[in-house]
């Protein structure tokens, strides 16, 4: 007899990885997600960066998370016949003197090498603001986010394991044996809705989100590279003569938008030299939990209601690490982390 499929609620870049760690197991799921083109997961640039942060530190766990990050793109990309990660070095220019300081205290730190490509030039600095200096990072990139999501999308829909639609947690009735929704049976029920699950949860209503808000511009600016750039902003070739520049961080999410193009516009000055030319603006909503990396995992009370939320910036990294987790967790019963368990500290 063969068992009732995951339901899986939403399909960004959380749903998504964790349809992709049932399908290789040959494990049966159903990804509803409404399909809206400006979700965040879809105008997300999809930066990947080894080194982050004001106080240019390795991201969180990036040594464990990015190689298997990586190996999930490039089945996909294999199966699909599409291109969907493209690997590019990052320059960091620093804009502050402390910014230096803090990189030359810790610039000699084991394994901080693996990140940096000490050989590699920085910019021009007749086109670009360099004054500072600053490094090139290797093994940096960027996710096609809109583009892989719609080619595993199409792909899920074609084995029936996709539905547009809103699954609304009054709708979901579970037992200890499993879960029901509009009259059809599932083992369990996954709600991976990105921000959308800061408000009105029936079943993770603790969960403290910390949203912020974030605005990105398709750019045109007459610069010859090829690499990503960042400072105090990024800078992302995406196709011939066209770029994309962000983002803005806003936890205050009531701020005109008109307020965020305008300091987008102002970092953007503050990073190149030449002129440049912003177009189309979006703006996505990173969902942020209060002091947790992300949560995963069963709900307390209701062992068949589970979470995978709280992403942030970070999505393209951590998803497919921590939906393997997941999966092998409902599959396989291996026990969660506890940084991540959604019931540590509930």
């Amino acid at each position: 007899m063969t068992a009732p499929p995951i339901l899986i609620a939403g399909g960004g870049l959380a749903g998504t990885a964790l349809g992709w760690a049932l399908h290789e197991r040959g494990v049966p799921f159903l990804i509803v997600d409404p399909n809206e083109a400006g979700t965040c997961s879809k105008i997300a640039a999809g930066l990947v960066t080894p080194i982050t942060g004001k106080r240019v530190k390795p991201s969180w766990r990036v040594g464990e998370l990015l190689p298997v990050a990586l190996a999930l793109y490039r089945r996909v990309e294999m199966l699909l016949g599409g291109e969907f990660y493209h690997e590019r070095p990052l320059v960091r220019l620093f804009k502050e003197a402390h910014e230096v300081e803090w990189w030359r205290g810790r610039a000699d730190e084991p394994g901080l090498d693996q990140w940096v490509d000490a050989a590699a030039p920085l910019v021009d600095p007749a086109l670009v603001h360099s004054e500072f200096g600053g490094f090139v990072q290797r093994q940096a990139g960027w996710l096609d986010t809109a583009a892989y999501l719609e080619a595993s999308r199409a792909f899920f829909e074609n084995i029936s394991a996709w539905r547009q639609g809103v699954i609304a947690e009054e709708e979901v009735d579970a037992s200890e044996n499993g879960v029901l929704w509009q009259g059809e049976d599932f083992s369990h029920v996954v709600f991976c809705r990105g921000a959308e699950q800061r408000t009105g949860s029936r079943f993770f209503s603790w969960l403290k989100f910390d949203c912020a808000r974030g605005v990105i511009a398709s750019l045109k600016v007459n610069l010859a590279e090829v690499r990503i750039i960042n400072r105090g902003c990024w800078l992302l070739p995406h196709t011939a003569g066209h770029w994309r520049a962000g983002s803005t961080y806003e936890f205050d999410l009531t701020t005109p938008m008109e307020t965020s193009i305008a300091d987008l516009h102002r970092k953007l000055s503050l990073l190149l030299r030449i002129p440049f030319e912003m177009s189309e603006t979006q703006a996505g909503i990173r969902p942020i939990i209060k002091h947790r990396q992300l949560v995963l995992g069963r709900h307390p009370a209701h062992p068949r209601v589970c979470v995978f939320n709280g992403l942030g910036s970070k999505g393209v990294l951590r998803a497919p690490y921590f939906a393997k987790m997941l999966a092998e967790h409902l599959l396989d019963d291996k026990p969660l982390e506890p940084v991540v368990d959604v019931r540590a500290n509930d």
